[in-house]
């Protein structure tokens, strides 16, 4: 599958998988701006792309992330097939112990663009019966 993207920074780096097999391509920061107000970290990764209808870029932060102890701020990042701003990624800035974060030229999360079915809600009365029925939280057992 092709997609087409766009440097908008002059330092930008194209998404690629770091190893055969590799679900997600890694992002990489080019600047990154720091809000001390609401304590939080927005990386830039200088790219803009044109998913297809019908596929979702997700964002999803590196394992690697656990060392800076920061947080993608939305967990998963979704990224519509209409929208063609710059690709960004926001994190909190981690622990009073560790407040280390990524630096421009660090590889800052990962894309993985999937297909999605189209899905349109029937109305009913009545759901089919499940044996987990309507249990929630913990309902299957710990």
């Amino acid at each position: 599958m092709k997609i087409k993207i766009k440097k908008i920074h002059k330092d930008a780096v194209i998404p690629a998988y770091a190893k055969p097999g590799d679900a997600g391509m890694d992002l990489t920061a080019v600047k990154a701006d720091t809000n001390s107000l609401w304590d939080y970290i927005t990386y830039h990764t200088g790219l803009s792309i044109e998913i297809p209808e019908g596929y979702v870029g997700l964002l999803f932060p590196r394992s690697s992330v656990y060392k800076s102890e920061q947080t993608l701020t939305n967990s998963v990042g979704v990224i519509d097939s209409g929208y063609r701003g710059e690709i960004m990624l926001k994190y909190t800035k981690g622990s009073a112990i560790r407040k280390t974060s990524y630096k421009s030229g660090d590889r800052v999360g990962q894309l993985i663009i999937l297909p999605y079915p189209k899905v349109e809600f029937e109305e009913v009365d009545h759901l089919s019966d499940t044996e987990r029925g309507s249990g929630g939280y913990g309902s299957t057992g710990t």
